[in-house]
């Protein structure tokens, strides 16, 4: 009986080498000058030093933050178009807006690929998607990790994971604990689905509508393909955001932030109210993207399930005093967000309330 390799049993060592190395300059355009640069190392190596007057992130208690998620059922319409540039960039918007929410600050991420048999392509592709959403978070992608799993794999599928720490000044956190009656809810739009409720988009679009990837959606009132609405990636708002909280360096003017995933708006931003505080969003305020009216339609789904599977048009919530409402929509107008005040904290028993 002739011997057996690693190779014959479907992992290729020296594919996953060259692999490893083509992708490292993808790393590169991530670094900030506080990166420690260790190709091949086995691990990334980032710097805390903000002694230096040279970086804007000068912290005098420093609190980490870190988060870690996936892309989840996504990935399935990604498989079915064969298109993987932008899945990746779902994977940073999903792990950075979530500790922008207690206001920190992005400073590196990992990530984690595993794939049946190892497609440098395709995997490029999905690492290029990381790296472009790390540039727009202003994060550095220091490393990660790319398993060839034979058979746990269906061909041509693989999943992936994030990790990634930030930091946040301690008395400048964000813990919804001051939140109060009468402040305003502020809602920055979505570019669509994002990346949740997608088990019940694919059951709509594939299952029961037979349609394939690249069909139009002209006649549904949508001028593009299914895979062009379907995979447009999450938004990343750290950017905005964050350069907006700087512009205050003192005032408490945010008391609170939520990003808006899957449970939807009632069930995101109830985890930010204090005891006695309830929330009214009045739909009205938004012009939400087509495809949720589409969606709604075709499958015949409830509003109120709408609204807690989907983003139904806001990707991220901000809770404002009152009397920085108007200075914090021109901040963030002026960074691109097209913000609208959506709803107000009222009293109650810490419930969020569509109306």
């Amino acid at each position: 009986m002739a011997p057996i390799t690693y190779k014959d049993a479907g992992v290729d060592i020296e594919k996953k080498d060259v692999f490893a190395e083509s992708i490292y300059k993808l790393l590169e355009r991530t670094f900030d000058g506080r990166v420690m640069d260790l190709p091949l190392g086995f691990a990334g190596l980032y710097s805390m030093d903000f002694d230096s007057k040279l970086w804007r992130r000068n912290y005098k208690k420093p609190v980490l933050v870190a988060s870690t998620d996936g892309v989840g059922t996504k990935l399935e319409v990604a498989f079915r178009a064969n298109r993987h540039e932008t899945v990746g960039i779902d994977l940073v918007a999903m792990c950075v807006n979530d500790i922008l929410v207690i206001g920190a600050e992005p400073l590196f991420l990992l990530d984690y690929i595993a794939t049946g048999k190892l497609d440098n392509q395709t995997m490029w592709e999905v690492v290029k998607g990381v790296s472009d959403g790390c540039r727009i978070a202003e994060c550095a992608l220091i490393g990660g990790e790319t398993a060839e799993m034979p058979g746990f794999y269906a061909p041509g599928q693989y999943d992936m994971a994030g990790f990634v720490v930030g930091v946040v000044e301690r008395r400048k956190m964000i813990t919804g604990r001051k939140v109060e009656v009468g402040d305003a809810v502020v809602g920055l739009a979505s570019s669509g689905l994002h990346s949740n409720g997608y088990s019940l988009v694919r059951r709509i679009f594939f299952d029961q509508e037979k349609m394939k990837p690249n069909d139009s959606l002209s006649a549904l009132g949508i001028e593009r393909t299914l895979a062009d609405e379907l995979l447009e990636p999450t938004r990343i708002y750290v950017r905005s955001v964050r350069n907006a909280l700087l512009d205050y360096k003192v005032k408490q003017t945010v008391h609170a932030m939520a990003h808006i995933t899957g449970s939807g708006l009632p069930g995101n931003i109830v985890r930010v109210l204090p005891r006695g505080c309830s929330v009214e969003i009045y739909t009205d305020r938004w012009q939400r993207p087509k495809i949720f009216d589409v969606v709604q339609k075709l499958g015949e789904v409830p509003k109120e399930e709408m609204y807690r599977t989907f983003n139904m048009g806001i990707g991220f919530v901000l809770i404002v005093a009152p009397y920085y409402v108007d200075s914090i929509m021109r901040k963030l107008e002026k960074r691109g967000e097209k913000p609208a005040v959506i709803g107000r904290v009222v009293k109650g028993g810490n419930e969020v309330r569509i109306i």
